[in-house]
Formats: C-alpha cells, structure tokens, sequence
C-alpha cells in the first residue's frame, strides 16, 4: 500500500477523516479565514481530493518547496492562507460552475389549427460541473402561453345513481366546445365510462344477474352488466360524436359504495394511443362520479393479489381487460403516470365526498377538485373554472433527482417579489411569465467518471427542462503524478507536492525504510515508553518529530509535547492577557501573579478618594477592594447606607456644594470628594422611602434634615431640605391658657368617673332589692292584736216629720 510523505499524519488520522461531520460543522458555524476553527487545517485531508471534500473554502498547495522544515505546515487550507504562506499559482482550488446547452425562446401564442413547436420553459437543456458543498445556480422561466390546444378526456361514472346526470349531459359536447372555444380554438373531446370490477364482492356475480344486475330492484329493474373501464370515444374536434356516444349509454349496478373510477384514470392516462392524447396539447382528464373509490389493496376482497403494473390493458373492444386479474392502482402509481403523461387530473364530485378528494388532491400533483351538483347541471361552467384554475399556476416538479444533489428553489412571480424555498407561483393570467431560481450543490462524490441527470418540468406542460450533473472531485495535480519519482527518493510517487511512498519505505521524502530500522526511529519519536508518536500531534520522519500547524498556535518540543495555547484562561483569554503561555505553563507578566495571571499585585485601584484603603471597610485582593464591613460595596467599598459615620460624610459634601462651608470648602477638593454625589433640594423633605437614609445634624439651634439612596449607577442621591428647620419659644400667656385649660379637663374627667362609678354602684343595689322582694313570701291569717281604729254604735228612735214615722239608727 503506497504511503504519502510531506503532509504526515499520526496513526489515528490515517484513517479517512470524518468529512461529513466537518462539512456538518462548517455549516453550523460559518467560517472566516483566520478566525476561530479552521476546519480546512483539523481536518487532516492526506491528499488533494480529501481537502476539496472537507468545505467548499479549502483549498490545496500543490508547491513542492511548502512551509517550515522543522513543522508540518498543511497544504489544505483557505485560499487567502496558502496565499500568505508563499503558495500562489500552485493552488488546486476548483468552483462549480453551471452552463446553458439549450435555449430556445418562449412563444407568446400556441398553436392555432396548425401545429407548430410552442415553448413554454426556457432553457431547455442545461449543464452542471459540481464540486461537493460548492452551490450553483440557474434561472428557469416558465409562461402559459395563449391559445394552447387542449385535449379533455371526460370520465364518467355509469353506475345506478349516476342515471339523472347521463340525462342531463347528452347535449354537453356542443356546450362543452362553445365555451372551450372562448379560451382556446384547437379544442378535442373524448369520452369513457366505468361501474366496478365484475367480480365478488364488488358487482352482482350471480348467473341470474349477468345479463341485468337491476333484477328484483323496483326502482329501476333493468340495466347494463357491470364493467371496469369502457373506452368509447378518442379525443376529436367533431362534438357531435361525442353527444351520439353519451345518448347511447345506459347505467349499470355494482354491489358496494365504492366504484372502480382509479383503475379507469389509470388506463386513460397510459393508453395515449387509443385515447388520442396530443403531445402539443394541454390534456384534461375529467372524472364525475358521487362515490368513493376503491384504492389498492381493496382488491384482496375479491382475491386480487398481483399489483397494478401501470400498463395499458385496452382490449379490442376498448375495454379494459386486466379488471379482473389486478389489483385498483395506487395513488402513488396514479400520480407518476399522470405526471409522466401531462395529464391534469380534474374531480368532479358530489359536495359530500369533497374533502376526501381534497386530499387526493394533495398527494397527487397537478390536480383540482370541483363540486358537481347532483344532476350534474354545472358540469360545463366546473370544467371551465376548473381549466381556468389549472392555468392560473405553475408548480415545478423534479425527476430523477440523484440522491447525492439536493435542490433549492426561489420562485419570482407576478409580484416581483422572491419567495425562497417556493417552486409554485399562482393568480397568474394567460401569457404572465414567471421565473425559479434552482440552487444545485452536491453532497458527497460518486465514483470515477460518473454522471447524472435530471429533469425539471412544469406539472402538465410537456415541456421539460433537462440537466447533465458532472462532478469536479479530481484535482488537475492528480493526473499529472510521477512514479518513482527522484522527489521521493526514487521510492515513490509524486504527486500534488506529496511523496506517496512505496511499501517499505517512509518519511517526507521517502528516505527511511521499515522494519527494525522502522521501529528504531519511532521510538526516538516517544517521549516515553507507551506514549504515542510525538504526543499524537506531529510525524515521526526519519528519528525527528515534525509538529503540526494548528489553528490555535504552534506547537513544539523534541517530542511536540509543548505549544502555547494550552494554558489556563480566564474569561475566554489565555493567560488573562497578562502572561505568555509556555508548555502548558502561564509564565505571568510583572505586577501578575497567579495559575492564569489574573491577579494584580497593584493596589492603586484599592485607595478610595479619602486615602484610605478601601476606604476601611475592606482588603485589598488581586488589584481589587474585597469589602468585609456588612453593607459595603463600591470599587474602593465606599459605599454603605448601614455604617456608622455615613451621615458624616454625606453631610461634608451637603455643606460644601450647597453653602460652601464645612471641612471640605474648597472647591477642588469637594468636587474629588464628592463627584458620586446627586444633591437635590427640597421645601418638604419625603420620609417614607424605605430605601432612603434620614439623617440630621444642628445648625445654629436649628435642625438639617437629609435623606440619602444608593443608585444602580453607583451614585448617590441626597435630598436636601432648602432651610434648616428651626423652632420658636411659646408665650406665658399659651402656658398659664394650656395648665388652666388642663386642670379643668381632668377635674371633668376626675368628675365624669365619679359620677360613672357611682351610677354603677346604685343600679347594683336596686337590682339586689328586687331580687330579695322577688323572693319574699306572707302568711295571709289575721293578726289578733289588729284592732280597727273605728267603733260603731246602733241608736233606736222614732219620729215624725211631716206626719211621716221613721225609725232608724244612728251611729
């Protein structure tokens, strides 16, 4: 196995570096030439083509004379790099590139009764040389040009419940083409028909039925045998064939809901022949039907285990004659053959089964969904709306697309504005031109000499847009190798600046063999037994380690065992910027000291504005005050609402700023001691903030109140009252008033509690009289010494008055 001298790598790098994760990287965090991770330089690329696979940047020197002797400086690195190291017009640095083969202008009309070439996409054929990560693009245009020829196919359900909608479009070929002809005059119609497989359990299979499967059914006793799909009219611009063959139709019956209208799709879209599809026409397939239909696998009902093939299986008699052997077709099936043939799918269904093929419609591309009435009265105006919609979008769909190529779109429409990642545009009007910008970039490289194709083409145009991938993965270095070259000691090949060398030998230049010899320089290449060739981090060649280049600085030592960037950091910065680091080890500048040089011995930045050290209230650690008073902060600890002598201090900057007197008058030495001070003046001075200090001192046997706040910007807020608050003597008169006035209210009082006690006291004592008399009992005999106060005496007499006798008494 040939080994490669001039860029060595360790053992473990031999191996195929992890291309993938790198490029996965890069993307992840975009790169700049010099600045943080240089995945072009880490990813140990041996060769050219592996540097052109790491990133899209890197580039290869192919220089013979390349970097130091003493270190391995790598050949795969960013253009701009191998510039600055002495590499220029050597360089292997390949770009995609993309090429138009074929451009053929867009027409601006269709064909009218003649045909002729209409072009609707430009370019047409285009050619692209990728290298791997490296993006390019093209531009696509696409235009529905005016008056294109239409072909449309109408696809009817014949089963029973479809009888009042045959009636009603006996005559829909001649109205039909009326309108078509507004919006386009080369205009074709055709015409089929499906009911169900004529199998169990989907149609009536008994022999009784085989005839007429409406037997024994009241409301309509007679009907046509069942059948899958009928063909029974190719596209022509004669109309009044197609409304001889619908007057002629009759309905059929099938067992169960669903129908068998995906297996008609199928072969009216793969039987161009026989349907009569026009390559230069826009082709319609109209399906009406009030049901669901059956879809693949459904077919196992009926025994049907063989899959659709996505053939064409029209017998003689245009019917389709693999019903009873296959099974219904898929929806992806459905999708490929009608995109493969230009073929817009349009549903014409009851309002009922709407959302079900609302979402057909999204796994089946190019395709519309429209509400039939149930009598299909508004068929004509739904084709209508229908094609209008059709024509009112472009949507890119890609084929072949190889797995290794991955495809971007922009899409530019009407509006003039880009809509990344887009590749439809709709509201467009006949004749609107709309654009895609296609971004191609390639994953990985094929093999040798392969190539790819592609092909991009609007959903329902015909035309397409064909694209040839090649792939630039082999550097121009590569094929012009010399073997046996004197480069390499006559025992190798050279090759894009490196030695591949033949197997025996190794070294830079191939100058050393293996063997006992072999295993005598690697071990002059370990710094101990058991440690790994130059400490994993350069190439033992020939008894002398060669270090790497690393994108974090250099490395070095007899055995690569030192460098000068695996120091200790603080905050993200090697050595704290106040240090060189030397294998491994801060080695600190002066003033510094400590394991990463964080920490000053200066301790100009400790003294506070009075001159004290942190102001007394703490130490001075690394260059920086460490306050140990509770409540101290600030740079120097200068700060503290809760110690004692603040008021103090404050106070000394109140007198100078504001009256100029105090310790502190003159001027410059107030402003250096007091330049953190916000002093505010006020006639009512506000207490009740709790954050606010209240302080006072006597001035001329008045009093200064003072509140003060830390801020969040390190100042402080003192609010000042304008005047000392001063207090003036009371008259003797107001004093002699105030005792008077104070002996009387007690005395009232004294009285009031007297009166009080006193009511309490009597209202106790008769309540306790009561209480006794309440209780008290008398005997009711008479008292034998009682004797009444009055005496009575009788008298008797007589006599006359007025010759009247009367006797009486007298008491």
């Amino acid at each position: 196995m040939p080994r490669r001298g001039g860029l060595p790598a360790p053992a473990a790098a031999r191996r195929p570096p992890p291309l993938l994760l790198l490029r996965l990287l890069l993307l992840a965090a975009p790169l700049q030439p010099g600045r943080g991770l240089n995945l072009c330089t880490s990813g140990s690329a041996t060769s050219c083509e592996e540097c052109l696979l790491i990133h899209p940047k890197c580039a290869w020197c192919s220089k013979e004379e390349f970097g130091s002797t003493k270190s391995i400086t790598s050949r795969c690195d960013f253009l701009q790099n191998l510039i600055a190291n002495g590499c220029a017009g050597a360089i292997e640095n390949p770009s995609s590139s993309s090429s138009v083969v074929q451009n053929v202008p867009l027409s601006s009309k269709g064909s009218g009764q003649i045909h002729l070439d209409v072009t609707q996409i430009t370019p047409q054929k285009v050619a692209l040389n990728l290298r791997p990560g490296d993006q390019t693009s093209f531009r696509v245009q696409v235009r529905q040009v005016e008056d294109y020829p239409v072909d449309l196919y109408y696809l009817m359900d014949l089963s029973l419940s479809m009888n009042d909608d045959l009636d009603n479009i006996r005559n829909l070929g001649t109205k039909l083409a009326e309108e078509m002809r507004k919006l386009t005059s080369n205009f074709r119609l055709g015409f089929g028909s499906f009911v169900d497989k004529n199998i169990s359990p989907f149609s009536y299979t008994a022999p009784r039925y085989q005839n007429n499967p409406c037997i024994g059914y009241k409301l309509f006793p007679s009907c046509v045998p069942s059948f899958g799909f009928r063909h029974l009219l190719s596209l022509t611009d004669k109309v009044d064939r197609f409304n001889e063959e619908v007057q002629k139709q009759k309905v059929s019956r099938n067992r169960d809901a669903p129908e068998g209208g995906f297996d008609a799709i199928l072969q009216a879209a793969v039987c161009k022949e026989k349907i009569g599809w026009r390559k230069e026409a826009s082709h319609l397939l109209v399906f009406t039907t009030d049901d669901v239909p059956h879809i693949a696998l459904d077919g196992k009902l009926g025994g049907l285990v063989q899959p659709h093939d996505g053939q064409c299986h029209l017998n003689e008699a245009n019917e389709y004659s693999a019903s009873s052997q296959l099974d219904y077709p898929s929806l992806a099936l459905l999708g490929e053959k009608l995109a493969e043939n230009n073929i817009h799918l349009i549903f014409a269904v009851t309002k009922s089964h709407y959302v079900l093929y609302k979402n057909f419609t999204a796994l089946i591309p190019g395709t519309t969904v429209e509400i039939l009435h149930k009598d299909s009265k508004n068929i004509i105006e739904l084709i209508v709306k229908a094609y209008n919609s059709i024509r009112s979008k472009v949507e890119l769909t890609v084929w072949d697309s190889p797995e290794d190529i991955g495809l971007t779109f922009t899409a530019t429409c009407q509006d003039g504005l880009s809509y990344p990642g887009l590749r439809k545009c709709g509201d467009l009007k006949i004749g609107d031109t709309v654009s895609f910008e296609v971004a191609v970039e390639a994953r990985s490289c094929p093999a040798e000499d392969t190539s790819h194709a592609f092909t991009i083409k609007p959903a329902g145009f015909r035309d397409t847009l064909e694209v040839a991938v090649t792939y630039n993965c082999l550097c121009g270095c590569t094929g012009r190798a010399a073997p046996a070259s004197g480069k390499c000691s006559g025992n190798g090949t050279y090759a894009c600046g490196l030695c591949e060398c033949d197997a025996g030998y190794l070294g830079a230049r191939c100058e050393c063999e293996e063997g006992a010899s072999g295993d005598m320089h690697h071990a002059m290449c370990r710094e101990a037994e058991g440690k790994p060739l130059c400490s994993g981090r350069g190439e033992c060649s020939c008894n002398q380690c060669l270090c790497y280049e690393s994108e974090f600085g250099n490395i070095y030592g007899p055995f690569c065992e030192c460098d000068d960037f695996s120091c200790a950091r603080y905050k993200g910065v090697l050595c704290s910027g106040h240090g060189e680091c030397h294998c491994g080890e801060c080695k600190c500048h002066a003033g510094y000291i400590g394991d990463n040089c964080n920490c000053s011995t200066k301790t100009d930045g400790c003294v506070s504005s009075d001159g004290q050290m942190c102001s007394g209230r703490g130490t001075c650690v690394c260059g920086k005050c460490q306050c140990t008073e509770p409540g101290a902060f600030g740079e120097t600890c200068e700060k503290c609402p809760t110690c004692p002598g603040v008021c103090s201090t404050k106070r000394d900057c109140i007198e100078c700023k504001l009256f100029n007197s105090g310790r502190l008058a003159d001027n410059q030495t107030c402003q250096k001691h007091c330049k953190d001070e916000i002093i505010t003046t006020v006639d009512v001075l506000e207490t009740d903030d709790p954050n606010a200090i209240l302080c006072v001192y006597p001035v001329n046997n008045c009093v200064m109140k003072f509140t003060y706040s830390e801020l969040a910007s390190g100042k402080s807020n003192l609010t000042v009252l304008k005047e000392p608050a001063c207090s003036s003597a009371p008259s003797a008169v107001t004093i002699v008033l105030a005792v008077i006035g104070s002996v009387v209210l007690i005395g009232i009082i004294l009285l009031g509690l007297w009166k009080l006690l006193v009511t309490i006291h009597d209202r106790r004592e008769f309540d306790r009289f009561q209480s006794e008399r309440s209780r008290a009992r008398y005997e009711m005999a008479s008292n034998p010494l009682y004797r009444k106060p009055i005496s009575t005496h009788n008298v008797e007499f007589t006599f006359n008055k007025l010759n009247k006798s009367y006797n009486g008494t007298v008491d």
